[in-house]
């Protein structure tokens, strides 16, 4: 991934300092260059130049582990943050796996939020309780972001870890989160990611939403879809590069869309709910061939390893959360319920489903409600 920073390669400071103040901070921007084009921008010599222009290209060259070191980086633990949803933890194989990107969809009020929140207090627990002994970045997308809440989640689900008024704060001093309102700043944020990794010890990053900020910019703007995704592509290619340089989960969540089959009936009847934070005016959508999916379409249901639905059930207040994507794990469901802990899962409800194809995979939504017709 050539999104890495020269800061992290063995090349003096001041030529970094140099380079920076042509814009040249990372390994693709040096690559980009001519070895001409570097030499007059840096001042420097052609030697000095061609080590450089090596070193960015020995950075970004693959390379191969065998299957057996993998397998004894697992075997070491600490490469899973448990959801504390046991049947959930149990098919995934230990929770939310590391260096991979785990998609959070539903319909608005489902839950989303709720739960990249619950994760949030979990992830800074040490290793030997399920956590990953570090810090979160949770970056805000939609203003849903409640410390309130966070803090009421950590206070009624680890009492005993956070029975003073100063332990729950300790806990929010290790969220940090980043409000940011368009695709620019969300791109811009990304790319110095790393900076905070290293620096505040991330062991968690969360985006919420994915798809807020693009179903905003580019609806109906001409060539809007070409750019769309190729915003979609370059995000998932930084947020790949992050979860599998650094061995952390990146949790992302994503709305719901109206996709219409006039000649096929989706695998589960659905009713309709609102996109979540879509800012469009709403419409109902009735009849056979209508149903909810997750949004974004197909090419970025293939850039996450594992995609959690969240939907509502026809009886309150439980919802369920279906595994439609998973290396792992089968298509199955859970019953769970948000309480004052946060999400909590049910005794029962725990069963197989017929799976789809994750890009198509049919959502419930709540009864009453109505459904966006924007189809992106």
């Amino acid at each position: 991934m050539t999104a890495k920073r020269l800061q992290r390669l063995d090349i003096r400071k001041d030529l970094q300092d140099r380079l920076a103040r042509q814009g040249l901070m990372t390994c693709a921007d040096v690559l980009s260059k001519s070895q001409l084009e570097l030499m007059k921008l840096s001042g420097s010599c052609g030697l000095t130049i061609q080590d450089i222009h090596h070193k960015c290209c020995l950075a970004q060259a693959v390379s191969p582990i065998t299957a057996l070191a993998l397998w004894r980086q697992r075997e070491k633990g600490g490469h899973y943050l448990a959801t504390s949803l046991p049947d959930l933890d149990r098919v995934l194989h230990g929770g939310i796996s590391a260096a991979t990107i785990t998609e959070i969809a539903g319909p608005a009020g489902c839950g989303k939020t709720q739960f990249c929140m619950t994760l949030s207090v979990l992830a800074p627990l040490p290793t030997a309780q399920g956590g990953l002994g570090g810090d979160v970045l949770y970056i805000d997308t939609e203003g849903a972001f409640s410390a309130k809440r966070l803090l009421e989640i950590g206070g009624c689900r680890l009492p005993e870890q956070y029975s003073q008024d100063g332990d729950v704060r300790q806990l929010a001093s290790r969220v940090h989160v980043v409000h940011v309102q368009s695709c620019k700043d969300l791109m811009n944020r990304l790319e110095h990611v790393e900076e905070d990794i290293i620096s505040k010890g991330v062991r968690l990053l969360v985006v919420d939403s994915v798809a807020s900020l693009v179903r905003k910019e580019f609806s109906g703007v001409q060539g809007g879809m070409m750019c769309r995704t190729d915003f979609l592509a370059a995000e998932a290619a930084l947020l790949k590069y992050l979860a599998e340089t650094f061995s952390i989960p990146v949790i992302v969540t994503n709305q719901i869309t109206t996709r219409y089959c006039p000649h096929q009936s989706p695998a589960v009847q659905s009713s309709n709910t609102a996109d979540e934070g879509s800012g469009s005016v709403d419409v109902d959508v009735e009849g056979e061939g209508s149903y909810l999916t997750a949004a974004l379409g197909n090419t970025w249901s293939h850039c996450v390893n594992t995609r959690l639905l969240l939907q509502f059930r026809h009886t309150a207040p439980a919802r369920q959360i279906l595994v439609a994507k998973s290396p792992v794990a089968p298509f199955t469901c859970f019953d769970f319920t948000i309480t004052s802990k946060g999400v909590e899962q049910e005794a029962q409800g725990q069963g197989h489903y017929e799976g789809t194809d994750p890009s198509k995979q049919a959502i419930r939504g709540r009864s009453g409600l109505h459904v966006s017709a924007t189809q992106w």
